[in-house]
Formats: C-alpha cells, sequence, structure tokens
C-alpha cells in the first residue's frame, strides 16, 4: 500500500487511546483505519522531515515510507510516549539515511551554514578562502568532534531544531545542550585556525621551493 502525501493547513488531534484503537484495526488490514491515521499525522511528519531535508519530494518519499512502516507493523508503537513523538523518531532514522546519502554538492549548503556561523570568530584569512576550502575545512573539523558534540551541531545545523528539540533527543538538559554546542563551536575554531595556519606554510613552503 502506498499513499502520496498531500499538502494540507491543518491536521486533526488524536490521543494515544485513539490512536491504538486505529492500530488494531490496521493490524487487520483495516485501510480505512490507515487512511484516518495517515490523515492525521502525514502533514506533521511531512513538515518535519522538509525541514531536515529541504527536498519536497524526497521529504514525500520519507513520510510515505514512515507511515507504511506503521501499516507492516502497527503493534511496535508501545505508547511509551506520544504517538507522533515515535513517529517522528521513524521519519528522522529514515530521512537521516537519505541525507547521508545525498552528493557532497548537495551538502554545500549545509557545510555553509556553519562555516558562516564559525568565519566571525576565525582569522580574517579564513574568510577570505574559497567556498570550497571552507566547505572542506568544517567538514573535516565536524569529523573530528566527539558523537555527542557532533550531534548538537548536526542537529542544529543541518536540521535546524531548537534547543529544546535536541535537548530531548539526546536525553540531556537545555543547560547541557548550550554546553555542547559553545565547546563544539570553539573547538572547530580551533580546527579551522590550525587548518589555516598549516595552508599558510604550506603556502609558504610552495613559494620557497618556485623561488
Amino acid at each position: 500500500m502506498r499513499y502520496r502525501h498531500c499538502h494540507r493547513t491543518a491536521t486533526a488531534r488524536m490521543d494515544n487511546d485513539e490512536v491504538n484503537q486505529l492500530l488494531v484495526r490496521i493490524g487487520r488490514e483495516d485501510q480505512a483505519a490507515f487512511r484516518q491515521l495517515y490523515k492525521a499525522f502525514s502533514q506533521r511528519v511531512y513538515a518535519y522531515v522538509l525541514n531536515m531535508l529541504n527536498d519536497h519530494a524526497r521529504a514525500e518519499e520519507v513520510v510515505v515510507d514512515t507511515l507504511y512502516e506503521v501499516w507492516r507493523h502497527p503493534e511496535r508503537f508501545r505508547g511509551d510516549s506520544q504517538f507522533s513523538t515515535w513517529l517522528i523518531g521513524i521519519a528522522r532514522r529514515k530521512a537521516l539515511m537519505v541525507y547521508r546519502a545525498r552528493r557532497p554538492d548537495e551538502v554545500h549548503a549545509d557545510l555553509d551554514d556553519i562555516a558562516e556561523t564559525t568565519a566571525s570568530d576565525t582569522p580574517d584569512g579564513y574568510a577570505e578562502l574559497a567556498g570550497k576550502q571552507r566547505r572542506e575545512g568544517v567538514q573535516h573539523c565536524m569529523g573530528k568532534l566527539s558523537d555527542e558534540h557532533r550531534e548538537c551541531m548536526h542537529l542544529v545545523f543541518y536540521e535546524g531544531m531548537g534547543l529544546a528539540e535536541v535537548a530531548e533527543i539526546q536525553n540531556c538538559p537545555e543547560g547541557t545542550v548550550k554546553t555542547r554546542l559553545f565547546h563544539a563551536r570553539q573547538k572547530i575554531k580551533k580546527c579551522l585556525e590550525s587548518l589555516l595556519r598549516s595552508e599558510g606554510g604550506a603556502a609558504n613552503a610552495k613559494g620557497a621551493l618556485a623561488s
């Protein structure tokens, strides 16, 4: 069963009791129940995924895949959280898979966002680097962060999440998220400064060899 996402301005609100009733019916392959669930939650999931991917077509594909997983395995929802939170968790995993599969040129804008936030804190020479060099530098430095710091930066700058959302995903207070972001930015700054010095030294060496 495949559904195409339809754009709507509003969605119905359901509590877990209502959702569970639909899930029981979906477990019996009741397509009407699935359509009702899809109508209630697809718009919210779509908005979330679109914010991550900034790609309408891919966002629609993730929405369909996410809800289709519910159709196939409705019993996996245990009721430990709100259904919408659980559903967005599925969508997030699928969207991250899509994101990681994107071509390098498609993530340039995301790297530029991080580059711009660090440019003001780094030496003047960094701001003068070509866009490609800046992106490669940020990508290199992001790879040197700890998993927690890298995830913080990813969620905020790549996915556009707020501190409260990141705190929920990382299961920590918002203050901890702020601290992680601060330290991550500082580490990227130092890493970029080191790269800039290295490039300057390499350029000087090339100049000496040429002379």
